[in-house]
């Protein structure tokens, strides 16, 4: 072989390591690739990114393999992951801002929901004649678990009426067909929580829908402006020491949201759990067209986002204080925006 044909060779080899070094270097070697993620109630369209991506692979062809735990509700999976078992929270952004308040730093770093698909709705058997929040006072209400978003959302709804949180009874009654038993038998008079449970009620006649957050336009109605709803967050010192990890992250949720842009009814029902729809294909398929434009397109999350939930938080949590809350600490969208990129979300 003439040395010509080597030096040829060689740069061959070079050439190509230099059009494969970017990507190698976009994407180094991942610090964790065992990754554990708590979630509070799985089977909700508020997680359905999530369910997708694992469902469909995307977590693991990032070389991820991850163990999904489901809790009760949001404030369940928090406790996950401030006792250390959890890597990694799919929770509502909100808990970001609480948290910080109480001098605990939690990131978000890639967000699922753009509203957050909760409604709340008093039970028609309970109290027939319900004119407005005022006939809650001293009433029993489902929440998916205490301390969840779900909770905040009543929280905010009931301090505008003038009603104190001490004033009610919070039951933690899940996000799946418990939920739906608690209402129905009496055990609860109204209900703040998310699709396909609210859709459910809603069709079969059990519940008046009196609040709704799983539109855009509702959203704006209920908070003035974006409220980021599902997201994944963890300590800021993972997000700072496992960099590479939190991108892969990213990248299987961005995947998966890409993936629901386009995806049809038939594709949501091959893809998710057959107990996830409740035992009723076309109330779950209607209930998805409902919350469908709650869905993250991009995993971004708006910068205005932020100011909107911090506000409606401050309303009724006097432990949240606007002018102590640094909001740049609680999210970040550089690992979304590389994901946005990867794939043309």
């Amino acid at each position: 072989m003439t040395s010509t044909t080597l030096n040829r060779r060689r740069f061959t080899l070079l050439a190509a390591a230099a059009v494969a070094a970017p990507a190698l270097r976009a994407q180094g070697k991942l610090e964790k690739t065992k990754v554990s993620i708590a979630v509070g109630g799985k089977a909700g369209f508020y997680y359905l990114p999530l369910t997708i991506s694992e469902q469909l692979g995307y977590f693991k062809a990032e070389g991820l393999d991850v163990e999904i735990s489901d809790f009760a509700g949001g404030a369940k999976a928090l406790q996950a992951l401030m006792g250390n078992s959890a890597d990694v929270v799919s929770g509502a952004y909100e808990h970001t801002i609480n948290m910080q308040a109480r001098n605990q730093f939690i990131r978000s770093f890639v967000l699922m929901g753009r509203a957050p698909q909760i409604a709340m709705g008093v039970s028609v058997k309970a109290i027939p004649d319900y004119k407005g929040l005022a006939d809650l006072r001293g009433r029993k209400i489902g929440v998916t678990a205490p301390g969840s978003s779900t909770n905040m959302m009543a929280n905010l709804l009931l301090s505008r009426a003038g009603i104190k949180a001490s004033e009610v009874s919070y039951i933690g009654v899940g996000t799946s067909a418990g939920a739906i038993t608690a209402l129905r038998s009496g055990q609860i008079d109204a209900m703040s929580n998310i699709d396909p449970v609210m859709t459910m009620l809603e069709q079969k006649g059990d519940v008046r829908i009196v609040s709704d957050t799983r539109t855009l336009k509702g959203t704006q109605e209920v908070f003035g402006g974006p409220m980021p709803a599902a997201c994944l967050y963890t300590h800021a010192e993972f997000v700072k020491n496992n960099p590479n990890t939190c991108q892969a992250l990213a990248n299987a949720i961005v995947h998966g949201l890409k993936w629901l842009q386009t995806a049809g009814p038939s594709d949501i029902i091959k893809a998710v759990p057959e107990s996830y729809l409740l035992g009723d294909r076309a109330l779950y398929l209607a209930s998805f067209a409902k919350v469908r434009e709650a869905i993250a397109l991009d995993g971004v999350l708006p910068d205005e986002g932020p100011r909107t939930a911090l506000k409606a938080l401050a309303s009724f949590e006097p432990s949240v204080k606007p002018e102590k809350i640094d909001l740049a600490k609680t999210y970040t969208n550089e690992f979304a925006r590389r994901a946005k990129d990867k794939f043309k979300a």
